[in-house]
């Protein structure tokens, strides 16, 4: 296993789902100065799907994505 990235911030989602979580990480991510980390931890599994798209979307990186038993992990480092 590899080394988690530092974070600068967290958005905890858990429970909440879709649409939830990503209206919530735009808003959050948003408190991240640009080049920040956000960490977001959810277990909706759409979120697999829609972070990703959020993030090529809007030009932040996703730097990881893991799965934790039900739980659901992304490390996001805010774009200009």
């Amino acid at each position: 296993m590899t080394e988690t990235p530092n974070q600068d911030a967290e958005l905890d989602a858990r429970g909440l789902m879709c649409p939830e979580p990503v209206m919530m990480l735009h808003n959050r991510i948003a408190d991240v100065p640009v080049g920040g980390v956000l960490r977001v931890v959810a277990t909706d599994p759409s979120t697999t799907r829609d972070i990703p798209r959020f993030c090529q979307f809007l030009n932040h990186e996703l730097m990881r994505q893991e799965e934790r038993g039900e739980e659901y992990l992304f490390w996001i480092r805010r774009g200009a």
